[in-house]
């Protein structure tokens, strides 16, 4: 008996020190070497929120993490992470009660606000409130084709268009539309970044739309192993993109961004955006909007994404009603926005 129980006391305390260095490894990366992050204001506050993102290869997801670590040091809010189906998903789960936190894509959040497109049959949700808009999302088309060099050329072919409801279905069907092509000219497959990716490495479809900020984890991984290419939108039918869906902006996927890549690459943009419940505490969301402005720097150490992290752009050119608690972040800065 002795034998044992000194036996289970040295395992005990193996799986402590292991835990130990397992806390303090993750913490080390969390701050990035500076444990001395402070924001004045926030260290009081309190709160426990579940955020919504998107599938796990895909930057919602990893970005999500980063702030729910900056988030956690600074302040006394914890915020739970969920890989989720995307943009509807995390917009009709809010409205249930299920999300207080969410990104989302502008264009989709506005059609949820306007009950137009997806949101259309079911009618407009309105419970939902904008935190501010955090970096640019860019719409991808990866193909391991070469024969593939335009959108045109996905006709009859099989092709990944994000999970269903997700904001990547939704740009697909706009992209599709500006070259005179509806979802019927293709074979629709509905999956997550990470799948789609690995379906394109093992053959199984012939393309796939993503909307994310790039680099996107699942298309930097599957470059590592496989020959891909990303499809530019031409001029004429960019023209056409832009006239019919105002929301989208033109960029251009720099040569380099994943490997192999030696050309810039066209194509449109929305905006990645931080969403919460209507009904969230003003100081809780006046805290939360200040942390991730004010904590750039160490959320940029974490993540490329966070460089982008900009006043201006987080408020100009928004359709949905901020919450009051970002409004008077914001004030303080000199910029009004409207809330509802």
């Amino acid at each position: 008996m002795k034998k044992f129980l000194a036996l289970l006391l040295t395992l005990c305390l193996v799986v402590c020190t292991f835990a130990a260095c397992d806390t303090n490894t993750a913490e080390d990366t969390a701050e990035g070497g500076d444990s001395t992050l402070q924001i004045d204001g926030v260290a009081d506050v309190v709160g426990s929120l579940t955020m919504g993102t998107g599938g796990e290869s895909g930057t919602y997801y990893a970005f999500g993490g980063v702030l729910s670590t900056i988030i956690g040091q600074v302040s006394q809010i914890g915020v739970t992470v969920v890989s989720t189906g995307g943009s509807k998903d995390n917009i009709v789960s809010m409205d249930s009660g299920i999300y207080q936190l969410g990104t989302v894509q502008s264009d989709v959040m506005t059609y949820a606000y306007e009950g137009t497109n997806t949101f259309k049959e079911d009618g407009a949700i309105k419970s939902f409130r904008v935190v501010g808009a955090l970096y640019a999302e860019t719409v991808q088309m990866v193909t391991v084709d070469k024969n593939i060099a335009s959108v045109a050329d996905l006709k009859g072919k099989s092709v990944c268009v994000g999970d269903v409801g997700s904001g990547t279905y939704f740009n697909t069907i706009d992209v599709l539309k500006a070259y005179d092509m509806t979802i019927n000219d293709i074979t629709p497959v509905y999956q997550s970044f990470g799948d789609s990716t690995e379906s394109l490495k093992d053959g199984k479809i012939d393309a796939a739309f993503l909307c994310a900020g790039a680099p996107t984890t699942a298309v930097t991984e599957l470059a590592a192993s496989t020959p891909v290419y990303l499809i530019s939108i031409d001029k004429d039918h960019m023209a056409k993109l832009l006239e019919a869906c105002p929301y989208y902006a033109e960029y251009s996927i720099p040569a380099g961004t994943y490997e192999g890549f030696d050309e810039d690459t066209v194509t449109v943009t929305v905006k990645c955006t931080l969403i919460c419940s209507e009904d969230l505490d003003e100081d809780l969301v006046y805290a939360l909007t200040k942390i991730i402005f004010e904590a750039k720097d160490a959320i940029t150490d974490l993540h490329a994404k966070g460089a982008e992290l900009d006043l201006e752009f987080a408020t100009s050119g928004i359709t949905v009603p901020f919450h009051a608690g970002a409004a008077k972040y914001y004030k303080e800065k000199g910029i009004e926005v409207a809330t509802a």
